[in-house]
């Protein structure tokens, strides 16, 4: 096993001792072999670092690490030191297109599948002053006298919502290319783009494989930013900032990681199996060119052996244009964990229907737990086939929306969350088990009965079947919901559903037809034990809960930094109502899968600890944290 050495004082002409190191981490990657080691030093590393060699397993891997106690940043930018004034604060630079190579994010389109916004065209450049990006304008003529907004739309609410930050809206570029020259203009406000820091978006991705299966690399510890990712649907490519490139058994960890025009890590789709056919052939649906993604792959081995299975933990990532996360079909096995996500498509220059912190597709037996997610337009999207899923233990709050499940049919667990925005979950699917969250905003429950998705085999990637989203079919057990004014909260969006099999196969066999007759009964719903305050509404057939309408905890999470405490007051009656450890045995299976809730290994599941990992035994408190109690609490949840 090597141990290569990266410098800034290096030479690539060098061996890559750490007396005599190499100057580009791409040259350590060019010779890293399984079990082998790259270490790179202090500095600030501009290129897209290429790994072309495998690991072997997961005790033969190739690992890059930034040397101990030392800031190495790895960016897909350049810094620009000729701009040319122009009037006022606009200057302008003029790069010949070579300075790009075959990759010019000024001449490229955000574009493909689900992409919304499209009257206003945007670019996958930017422009950074002392690392704060800028919005591009449509017309030269915008560049002069921008206005600060301090409003926006929100597709995904509906909604007008403040700027994040209205004083950076004024900041604003224009580029144009021809068959020469790259020209960018942008407005500086008085700075002068010659002595600051200003940089431009250069290279698609900055950590990367250009093949697919190059498995089992290690990414440890490194600061990458300014990567001009292209939009990532499930339908296309889904290259990242970082990311595997349809791999198995990766671990990007202790990483800082922003700026990223549209995805910052990536556990996504390759090309050859669709690349925006909706948006380009334009015969078919993306829904129908996504089904038969999914079997496409299913031809090029996706499968527990050979894709997935990689952990993505104990990263910051933030600024992300699209997502922070992303990945259809190659999410496979993960565990993505202990996370902080912030600031994920707050600019909002572009919309579609691809746009969260975690946008997952197809995540089967995927553990995402113990992540800390807020200021993003959406928290979680788990979209098709969350099966085996677990989102356990996360903190989502100050998001336009927190949690999205999207025509999926289960087995899928959201398990001691604290979900503390105003709108916090639309649940779209069926067969999910939510057990000791904090619940506290706007819940909506939605049939589709226009789009048949897949489900599967237990813990595999063959598709076992395909079935509508008929609603229903979940579990809430030891739930704290807390209601707020004008909006619909708790339990009481499943009135009118049956509640065991045994009662929905009886009224299904009542009516007549074969399908019809199983859209014309509610599926059952298993609701018990749960909490409702502030106006929350319980199920009409729930027995054992505790209802305090007129009482407001005033649940606050309180955001100061490094530290995150969860701020709410109880009633005195709160310690009437105790908990259950659920598991395997106390879930009814899921009905369209005919699956049971399980590990991924097909031993039993059980939900014996709480949102800190603290001991949770029968007669526990409900909600997420055991401490929890009758009065004031203040408690320390990261």
């Amino acid at each position: 096993m090597m141990v290569y050495h990266v410098a800034k004082n290096g030479s690539d002409h060098n061996p890559g001792t750490k007396d005599r190191p190499f100057l580009t981490i791409n040259r350590a990657a060019s010779v890293a072999m399984a079990g082998d080691t790259v270490i790179v030093h202090e500095g600030e590393y501009r290129e897209w670092v290429k790994p072309k060699y495998s690991g072997l397993s997961d005790k033969r891997r190739i690992t890059y690490q930034a040397a101990e106690g030392e800031k190495v940043v790895i960016k897909g930018s350049e810094r620009i030191q000729n701009w040319q004034h122009v009037e006022g604060t606009v200057w302008k630079v003029v790069l010949p297109n070579s300075f790009f190579g075959d990759y010019n994010p000024y001449a490229l389109e955000i574009f493909g599948d689900w992409l919304i916004t499209v009257e206003e065209k945007r670019h996958l450049g930017d422009v950074y002053l002392n690392g704060m990006s800028f919005y591009e304008v449509s017309r030269y003529e915008d560049l002069f006298n921008p206005v600060v907004r301090t409003e926006v739309f929100d597709h995904g609410t509906q909604k007008t919502v403040p700027v994040h930050n209205p004083e950076q809206t004024k900041y604003v570029w224009y580029a144009e290319v021809d068959a020469e020259n790259t020209t960018i203009w942008a407005n500086f406000h008085g700075a002068d783009p010659n002595a600051e820091l200003v940089e431009i978006n250069v290279r698609r991705s900055c950590f990367y494989p250009v093949q697919t299966g190059i498995d089992y690399i290690t990414v440890r510890g490194f600061e990458m930013a300014h990567a001009a990712t292209p939009w990532s649907p499930p339908t296309a490519d889904q290259p990242g900032l970082i990311g595997p490139n349809w791999s198995k058994g990766w671990i990007i960890e202790h990483n800082i990681i922003h700026d990223s025009k549209c995805c910052g890590i990536s556990l996504g789709k390759e090309i050859s199996t669709g690349h925006n056919y909706r948006s380009i052939r334009k015969d078919k649906s993306g829904y129908q060119y996504q089904l038969e993604a999914v079997f496409t792959a299913l031809r090029k081995g996706w499968s527990r052996e050979n894709i997935g299975s990689h952990i993505v933990r104990y990263n910051t990532i933030y600024n992300c244009g699209q997502n922070a996360i992303v990945g259809h079909l190659g999410c496979i096995f993960s565990e993505i964990h202990h996370n902080h996500i912030y600031n994920i498509a707050l600019k909002r220059e572009f919309f579609g229907f691809e746009i969260a912190g975690i946008k997952f597709h197809a995540a089967i037996d995927t553990h995402i737990h113990h992540n800390r997610i807020h200021d993003c337009t959406l928290g979680i999207w788990c979209d098709w086939q969350t099966q085996g899923t677990r989102i356990s233990k996360n903190i989502l709050y100050n998001n336009n929306r927190d949690l999205y499940i999207e025509v999926s049919h289960g087995p899928y667990v959201v398990d001691n969350n604290i979900l503390a925005s105003d709108f916090t979950l639309m649940n779209w699917s069926q067969g999910g088990a939510y057990i000791n969250n904090t619940i506290c905003g706007l819940m909506t429950l939605h049939k589709v009965l226009n789009r048949s998705t897949q489900y599967h085999l237990p813990h595999s990637t063959e598709v076992k079947g395909f079935s509508f989203v008929y609603g229903g079919d979940d579990r809430f057990f030891n739930n704290i919901f807390i209601g707020r004014e004008g909006i619909s909260n708790g339990t009481a969006i499943y009135q009118g559903h049956t509640t065991s099999l045994e009662e929905y196969i009886e009224k299904v066999n009542e009516q007549n037809g074969d399908l019809e007759r199983f859209a014309s009964v509610e599926q059952p719903v298993y609701i018990n034990n749960n909490a409702y305050f502030n106006g929350a509404e319980p199920f009409e057939k729930e027995k054992d809960k505790l209802v305090e309408k007129d009482f407001n905890p005033n649940l606050e999470i309180i955001d100061n930094g490094d530290e995150v405490y969860l701020s709410c007051e109880l009633p005195e009656s709160f310690e009437t109502i105790k908990g259950q450890v659920h598991s395997t045995d106390t879930l009814p299976r899921v009905r369209i899968a005919d699956a049971e809730y399980e590990n991924t290994d097909g031993s039993k599941v059980i939900f014996d600890t709480d949102l800190l990992d603290a001991r949770r035994d029968d007669g526990s408190p409900i909600g997420p944290v055991v401490q929890l109690k009758k009065g004031k609490n203040y408690i320390r949840i990261w």
